[in-house]
């Protein structure tokens, strides 16, 4: 049989049955034939070449969708025509979930008392908390928005950064205007050649003295160096989904420097991604057999 849909999901591989589809998740070989696929979905993960390097391989390929919300990690082997879609939806209740974790965490110095407690000690202390503090969100996407829905009870100020400004929502071409004000500063942007080390010296530079940073988009939208130097100096503190590089070797520096907690990139792993990830494939692959137009679509042909 030919194969012109390759998708990622077993699930939703069953509701597409009716098509010439045909299962590609990672864990087993690639089909043979690829000749005649036209729509495929790249399994889940952002840092394993093999999962892209099959697309050179597919001489009809008209679409790629991906199930992550950040694509920089198929640019390098797209050709020109080809359609990019995105899994923007996918991961936002999960990454905001994180995010708001990281905040509390950092905020109420949980990693200081589970230190403690490991060795046995009772250790108490005051600690800034979350309450009354004033939140920016860099990068005001489907997550940006989904992060603002979860911090809604906890009695905190925000405001809004994107590319582009719309109401209450600020250019990030004014970012610097607004740091100085935050206590903590969320980054949820994509990774872009615009935001690629948009936290640099000058950004960090201007954040409040003691303010956290926290990451769940992308570590090159950090420069590393200068964190770690605002880090080392005690000025500003960090919770860190993400990395530059990545994973973090074990003997980097950010390991050790103070004032930082630092997750593995686990942002979207948990329960809610498959069957978000399913509905996705599904609507996106009935909509292409269709002739419809597909969601998510971030470049076009």
């Amino acid at each position: 049989m030919a194969v012109r849909y390759l998708i990622s999901h077993p699930d939703a591989l069953a509701e597409l049955g009716d098509l010439d589809v045909a299962l590609y998740d990672g864990t087993q070989p690639v089909p043979e034939s690829l000749d005649d696929v036209e729509f495929y979905a790249i399994p889940y993960g952002i840092i394993d070449p093999r999962f892209c390097e099959p697309i050179a391989r597919m001489p009809r390929l008209t679409v790629v969708q991906t199930v992550t919300a950040g694509y920089d990690h198929v640019l390098p082997y797209l050709r020109p025509g080809l359609t990019l879609a995105n899994g923007r939806g996918v991961h936002d209740a999960a990454t905001a979930e994180l995010a708001v974790a990281l905040t509390l965490a950092a905020r109420r110095r949980l990693p200081d008392f589970v230190r403690a407690g490991g060795e046995g000690r009772w250790t108490t202390g005051w600690s800034t908390g979350l309450a009354d503090t004033r939140v920016l969100i860099v990068g005001y996407g489907s997550i940006g928005a989904a992060i603002e829905r979860r911090l809604a009870g906890f009695e905190v100020e925000i405001s809004r950064v994107a590319r582009s400004a719309r109401p209450g929502v600020r250019p990030v071409s004014e970012v610097s205007e607004l740091l100085p004000r935050a206590d903590v500063v969320i980054l949820a942007t994509p990774l872009t050649p615009e935001t690629e080390g948009l936290v640099d010296k000058d950004f960090l530079a201007a954040m409040a003295d003691g303010a956290l940073l926290v990451n769940v988009s992308r570590g090159r939208v950090v420069d590393t160096d200068a964190l770690l130097a605002e880090l080392s100096a005690g000025r500003l503190h960090a919770a860190l989904d993400v990395t530059d590089p990545e994973p973090l070797p074990a003997e980097h520096l950010l390991w050790s420097a103070p004032n930082v907690l630092i997750s593995p990139h686990v942002g979207g792993l948990t329960a809610a991604m498959a069957p978000r990830a399913r509905r996705l494939l599904v609507d996106q692959v009935r909509r292409y057999a269709a002739g419809e137009p597909l969601a998510n679509v971030v470049i076009g042909p």
